[in-house]
């Protein structure tokens, strides 16, 4: 009996193939719903700030639906409320996103055989700090379906929330909307702080960036350049100073 037992077992038949794209989708949207969740608040205030600048909800969704870069959505938008020239837009926002294109190379190492350009465009759109941290941390290959099932959690949590953030800003008055202007500063704080506590390397940086661009805007001379230029001025600065005096050790 305990023979038949376990041949029953083993005889078991293994996953169909044409059932695992399903599944390692469904793996790819569990793995992204924290981050979707993570992304309403921030992106609700990126939908505040645009709304608040002057720019439709539905301009200020579309950029987040065609964009989906965070940091630099919110330096692109700034620039182009303060009437920034297409150049410095640009430029900016490479500067900003080129980490990007990194995680994308990184990440490529570790994508199915057989993958499309088509395939490997729209995987490479999704990239985000977020979803590359966790498709990084898979020990298998990552396939296109379970690449497309953890983007899609964090792309719609991402418009939506922009989208309800531009809505309410409408519908608000002025007074309520310059209060909660105020939570898109305390935000920054939260995300640089909490780092810059534990990190020698982070507060030199911040420190940095931080003075770089205090002199840019204040020194008589430096601050006839645009706000588009001291954005990527002080960032390269500080990342390249950063880089040279806190390098990575690698590991033994």
């Amino acid at each position: 009996m305990l023979t038949s037992s376990l041949s029953t077992l083993t005889d078991q038949p293994p996953t169909p193939a044409k059932n695992r794209p399903r599944q390692e989708f469904n793996l790819g949207l569990r793995h992204g719903l924290p981050i979707a969740l993570g992304y309403l608040p921030v992106s609700f205030a990126f939908g505040l700030l645009a709304v608040k600048g002057g720019l439709p909800a539905w301009v200020a969704t579309l950029i987040s639906l065609t964009n989906l870069t965070s940091a630099g959505q919110f330096a692109g938008t700034n620039l182009i409320l303060a009437g920034a020239s297409l150049l410095e837009i640009t430029l900016t926002t490479l500067v900003i996103n080129l980490r990007y294109l990194l995680m994308s190379l990184s990440l490529g190492q570790k994508l199915t055989p057989g993958l499309t350009w088509r395939q490997r465009c729209l995987m490479a759109f999704g990239i985000t700090d977020e979803t590359f941290t966790v498709a990084a941390l898979e020990r298998t290959e990552i396939s296109f379906h379970y690449m497309i099932g953890l983007i899609l959690g964090p792309y719609a949590g991402w418009g939506t929330g922009t989208l309800l953030g531009g809505v309410v800003c409408t519908l608000l008055p002025n007074n309520l909307q310059n209060a909660l202007g105020i939570t898109l500063y305390a935000m920054f704080i939260a995300l640089v702080v909490p780092p810059a506590k534990k990190s020698t390397a982070v507060r030199w940086i911040v420190g940095v960036a931080v003075g770089l661009s205090s002199a840019l805007t204040w020194l008589p001379g430096l601050r006839q350049l645009s706000a588009g230029w001291r954005i990527m001025i002080a960032t390269i600065i500080a990342c390249l100073g950063g880089a040279y005096f806190f390098p990575r050790k690698e590991v033994q």
